[in-house]
């Protein structure tokens, strides 16, 4: 196998559903989403899980994951706590901290077993251990973002399959349609300066912290 198809095969299986980090049990807000009747069929999910993409995502979380992609390459390990810390603190809610909490803490403790050196931060968000994992492996920060926004799509089309609930065939056409939106997500995340990061998406913050005390739900954010 070429280097180049081994970073490939590497790539691929960090952004799988295989990677037991446990995110098939998360939401991000969707789950809240749906019982507050924001949410309510394939059009009104594809258009939830699109701006949190664009608003949420693509404008902290993207960005971020290349600054501790860029940290680790350059063997930074303060740099990447640093940015490491500034992402934990992003989050809005307790679930959505603890969920990036505890996944990074998953793949942390995943990567030794796969020969990536250990993290050492004392919590670790998942985009810093994805990151670690991808600099290691000598994966390029524009392609490890490309896989790290479509296993985010991916999963946030799996819970909108069980939460709505939709079928298979209209959460294939959301990847279809958002997964197109990526390659821009990519691109603009790499012109961000650090005082343009930002995380303004109130509507996701209030209903994750509506979820917390949400009666009936399949999913822990």
């Amino acid at each position: 196998m070429s280097t180049r198809d081994l970073r490939l095969a590497r790539l691929l299986q960090l952004a799988s559903p295989a990677l037991p980090v446990g995110a098939f049990s998360y939401s991000q807000g969707l789950e809240a989403a749906v019982e507050a009747g924001v949410v309510r069929d394939a059009a009104s999910a594809a258009r939830w899980i699109g701006d949190v993409l664009e608003y949420s995502v693509a404008q902290m979380e993207a960005p971020v994951l290349l600054r501790l992609h860029a940290a680790w390459r350059k063997g930074d390990a303060a740099a990447a706590e640093r940015w490491n810390a500034l992402f934990l603190a992003s989050r809005e809610t307790a679930e959505l901290r603890a969920e990036t909490a505890q996944m990074g803490y998953s793949l942390a403790r995943l990567l030794p077993e796969l020969g990536v050196p250990s993290i050492g931060f004392e919590e670790v968000a998942f985009p810093a251990a994805f990151a670690r994992a991808a600099a290691h492996w000598g994966i390029e920060p524009a392609e490890a973002l490309t896989a790290y926004l479509w296993a985010w799509l991916e999963n946030q089309a799996m819970a909108a399959l069980k939460a709505v609930p939709l079928g298979q065939t209209e959460g294939q056409k959301i990847l279809l349609a958002l997964g197109a939106r990526i390659g821009g997500a990519v691109a603009r995340a790499a012109t961000l300066e650090d005082d343009e990061l930002c995380n303004f998406a109130p509507g996701l913050a209030l209903l994750s912290a509506r979820h917390e005390t949400q009666y009936s739900r399949l999913f822990r954010s």
